[in-house]
């Protein structure tokens, strides 16, 4: 029977701020791992499936995904864009109708992408214990054994024997407070709810019809509009947005009575805090985690991440310190949950440190904005090999350009040149230009912009060979 995988790569992750940001969230982190957590996910489906794994990602994301997939040299990845976030039944409904229209009994296995795993063969023996349910026209969801009082967690209560390895639903319940949490764990009828599912494609999308027909509809109609470029699949933007918000587990797992459970105990975490990440990560014998260039004294039971400086404590105790280029958090691991309040109030300042770091990627590179002023703007931009930026052309700044490594090829007017090391070029307001890295190597240069504006959608784009409009 095909097993599909797929991969759900949405969301903002903002509690892991200032690392996770809303246009580079959590899943594309490495916190936990030499690679980023989207990384972890997608290898962890290679021994699942022969079938492409699917991902599902929102439209300001879609280069991220692609160059993550670029990075573990994974070929078979498919990429399905969500015109916007409409929550995981109507971006799961699109990845159904896909397969549904090759084979609509193939197997879809649903995980988030920035969840940590640390046991696979658990994990893959869970998945075998549920392909006969699903094959079974079921609808599967995972329930992770808990080990503690989990408060952050919404829980499944199992109800009738089917097998050894799984049982009937009987209810969903949201996050419960300490003392119930307490007596979930001891009854040890009731699971952490992981938001990883199994069924038939076909299944999931008759679920959907009768339980949540309008979002059937609008999803149906949004794939029927698809259109393909590059490595994505878009859908229909206008009929997408007709689809109802809404869970997975709201529209469809609480009315459903071909609910099952199969329990998993792998060492799961959905890393929904810094506290979190404390848990699984490696400590010292004082039980601190660091990360980055840290010395401590006198100091237990804290993280502390230090990204680009030297980052030192004396004296703390169950504190988070967290540091970038351009913010720092220090909190109480008990108060971390309230990170999001910092979020909230950062978005509401429309302040850039909400959505960006000081590094912003781009399909071609990123750059790194080094100084600013009222008049003027500093960065330091890396072009990959073979990338180009856009033809285009700016109404409020200039702009002069330094090669500091490698060879750039520039467009500026009606002149190409070559320059290489040392080397520089000045591109005057209202000037058609384009930079681009002939070489195999990384090309390095500093932009140095001045004028009157210096925002980034000063731009007007004549041609781009990644479909972009802006950004």
């Amino acid at each position: 029977m095909k097993l599909t995988p797929i991969v759900m790569a949405g969301g903002s992750g903002t509690r892991l701020w200032p690392l996770s940001r809303s246009r580079f969230p959590k899943q594309f982190l490495k916190i936990a791992s030499s690679v980023s957590m989207l990384q972890q996910t997608v290898k962890r489906t290679v021994n699942l499936s022969s079938e492409d794994c699917m991902l599902l990602c929102n439209e300001e994301h879609r280069f991220l995904v692609a160059e993550q997939l670029r990075e573990l040299n994974y070929q078979n990845g498919r990429i399905m864009l969500e015109p916007a976030g409409r929550n995981t039944a109507p971006a799961i409904a699109l990845a159904a109708f896909d397969i549904a229209e090759k084979d609509g009994d193939a197997l879809m296995m649903v995980m988030a992408a920035d969840h940590v795993i640390e046991n696979q063969s658990a994990f893959e023996k869970a998945i075998l214990n549920a392909i006969p349910l699903a094959g079974d026209n079921k609808l599967v969801t995972f329930g992770i054994v808990a080990n503690s009082p989990e408060t952050g967690y919404g829980y499944i209560k199992r109800g009738k024997m089917l097998s050894d390895d799984a049982f009937e639903v009987e209810r969903f319940v949201e996050k419960p407070n300490l003392a119930t949490a307490e007596d979930y764990l001891e009854s040890g009828e009731y699971y952490w709810n992981s938001g990883m599912f199994m069924f038939k494609a076909s299944v999931y999308l008759e679920a959907l019809k009768t339980n949540a027909p309008e979002i059937f509809q609008a999803c149906e109609a949004a794939y029927k509009a698809k259109s393909e470029d590059f490595d994505f699949i878009r859908a229909g933007k206008q009929e997408f947005l007709q689809s109802p918000d809404d869970s997975i587990d709201y529209a469809i797992m609480e009315h459903t009575t071909d609910a099952v459970v199969v329990p998993m105990d792998a060492g799961w975490s959905d890393v929904g805090s810094w506290s979190a990440l404390w848990e699984i990560d490696k400590k010292d014998g004082n039980g601190n985690a660091t990360n980055g260039d840290v010395i401590l004294h006198n100091t237990s039971d804290c993280l502390v991440h230090a990204t680009s400086r030297l980052v030192s404590t004396v004296g703390l105790k169950d504190v988070v310190i967290v540091e970038t280029k351009d913010a720092v958090l220090a909190a109480h691991k008990d108060q971390v949950q309230d990170v999001k309040e910092i979020v909230s109030k950062l978005k509401a300042d429309e302040r850039t440190e909400f959505k960006h770091h000081r590094e912003v990627y781009r399909p071609w590179g990123y750059y790194d904005s080094i100084d600013c002023g009222e008049r003027y703007q500093v960065k330091r931009i890396t072009v990959k090999p073979g990338a180009k930026l856009s033809v285009q052309m700016h109404h409020h700044r200039a702009e002069h350009w330094i090669v500091v490594s490698g060879t750039a090829k520039v467009t500026n007017g009606d002149k190409d040149i070559l320059l290489t090391e040392n080397q520089s070029t000045y591109i005057p307001v209202g000037v058609v230009h384009a930079l681009e890295n002939p070489g195999k190597v990384d090309l390095e240069l500093i932009e140095v912009q001045s004028g009157s504006y210096l925002g980034e959608d000063d731009i007007v784009r004549f041609e781009d060979r990644y479909g972009r409009v802006k950004g």
